[in-house]
């Protein structure tokens, strides 16, 4: 087990670069199942996660050239289905939450599968009632095997394209009814579709394959089935998780940088909610530029109410980043309510930035209450333990702001979103090193 050594209270500076998205690249690794034909992939991030996923993909007999860090290509052509009954498949699935999106494209083009429940952060219930009941409108039947903790999915007369209404706009579970439905016979209608910027790549990525989607960037996709897919080239997007907590990065610190390549037309939202934390930011091209801060002052709403942020399905703002929102928070000049609705979870890592010296109050599992110390009262360096990926980037950000030494236990969750992360930070300035 990891740890990061990190030596706060530095003014970092520099140039940074985002990985390639995380959230996409899972659903796209999955869609190569799709075609016995070549999938070349630029942009790919090199992190655990993804990895992971590519490994599972190898078991089951996918080939894989792996060209460089980022760059990747990949070919279905021989699968082997007995695989999924292995219980080192199993494991690995049952270890990886983005496993589930595997199933869409193995009942497409196999009729069949088996898959274990998937892992991924303990941030709270996380249901997959969006992808079984859209799959099981599209044809596909499953059974539930409690003692092996494995579902087996059929289908008798192969997929046929279905209307279906998504009970709710689940990115991975728009993902794999879309992957499903390419292939099914007939024509598939999903309203209440997620509509990311991940998702459109899917989409579009699929287009490029030879798949019939309408809609793409919308709420309600159509989707004609066709009998196969090609191969193609895609190239992942910049990872906007990755450019939000960079600017978080750059305000907790006061610190000088530019985030080259931060794919501004796709970010929505996440620009205006840190501006709404008073920090500056300006836009250079496809870069943005955060000046250094010694303060940064929250806004109130026009009827001068305490400012809320909330998260919210696409466009509105990313759950993702409500864990680096509210670190940031901390050191604001005001007071900021977070209120975290999608996950009951997410917030618990707070009594970590109590401990550190943050004025938080945690209102109930969804909401907390941050009186931001504008900087008068440095957080103090202690030793905590990343419960999930956000927060533990969460509490990286505010270890490095803080005054003193911390150590971040379990930093194994970090490296499943982000790329090489300390060696990254050093080039910036920071002072942080890996240790056992």
């Amino acid at each position: 087990m990891g740890s990061f050594k990190i030596i706060g209270g530095k003014q970092l500076s520099g140039e940074i670069t985002p990985q390639g998205a995380k959230n996409e690249a899972l659903q796209i690794l999955c869609a190569t199942l799709l075609t016995p034909e070549k999938i070349e992939l630029f942009n790919l991030p090199d992190i655990s996660d993804v990895n992971n996923l590519i490994d599972l993909l190898t078991g089951l007999g996918v080939k894989c050239n792996r060209h460089d860090r980022g760059h990747i290509t990949l070919q279905a052509d021989h699968i082997n289905l007995e695989y999924l009954k292995s219980k080192e498949f199993r494991k690995k699935a049952s270890s990886l939450r983005g496993s589930i999106m595997i199933l869409g494209p193995l009942m497409a083009r196999f009729g069949h599968a088996f898959l274990p429940h998937p892992g991924g952060d303990k941030i709270g219930r996380r249901r997959l009632d969006t992808h079984f009941i859209g799959l099981q409108k599209l044809g596909v039947e499953f059974e539930t095997n409690e003692e092996d903790n494995l579902y087996s999915f059929t289908t008798k007369n192969g997929l046929q394209g279905a209307y279906m209404l998504l009970d709710e706009a689940s990115v991975t579970g728009t993902a794999n009814i879309v992957m499903a439905a390419v292939l099914a016979k007939g024509t598939t209608t999903i309203f209440n579709a997620a509509c990311e910027p991940y998702l459109v790549q899917l989409c579009n990525m699929l287009s490029r394959m030879g798949a019939n989607i309408g809609g793409i960037g919308s709420n309600l996709l159509t989707i004609q089935g066709v009998t196969s897919l090609s191969g193609t080239q895609h190239t992942m997007l910049s990872d906007m998780i990755e450019v939000g907590s960079f600017i978080g990065l750059a305000a907790m610190t006061g610190s000088d940088i530019t985030i080259k390549n931060a794919g501004i037309a796709q970010l929505g939202l996440i620009p205006e909610v840190f501006k709404k934390l008073g920090i500056q930011l300006q836009i250079q091209g496809d870069d943005i530029h955060i000046p250094a801060q010694e303060h940064y002052e929250v806004e109130t709403f026009m009827d001068g109410g305490i400012m809320t942020i909330a998260d919210a399905p696409w466009p509105g703002f990313t759950p993702d980043l409500i864990s680096i929102i509210l670190v940031v928070a901390t050191q604001a000049k005001g007071t900021v309510l977070i209120h975290q609705k999608m996950f009951e979870s997410r917030l618990y890592f707070t009594d970590k930035l109590i401990d550190m010296g943050a004025q938080i109050i945690l209102c109930d599992p969804h909401r907390a209450t941050v009186i931001g110390l504008d900087h008068q009262h440095i957080l103090r360096g202690i030793r905590m333990s990343s419960p999930d990926i956000r927060a533990g980037v969460a509490l990286l950000i505010a270890a490095l702001s803080a005054k003193g030494t911390s150590i971040i236990d379990n930093i194994e969750q970090i490296d499943r979103g982000y790329q090489h992360i300390d060696l990254r930070l050093q080039q910036l300035g920071a002072s942080i090193e890996r240790i056992e």
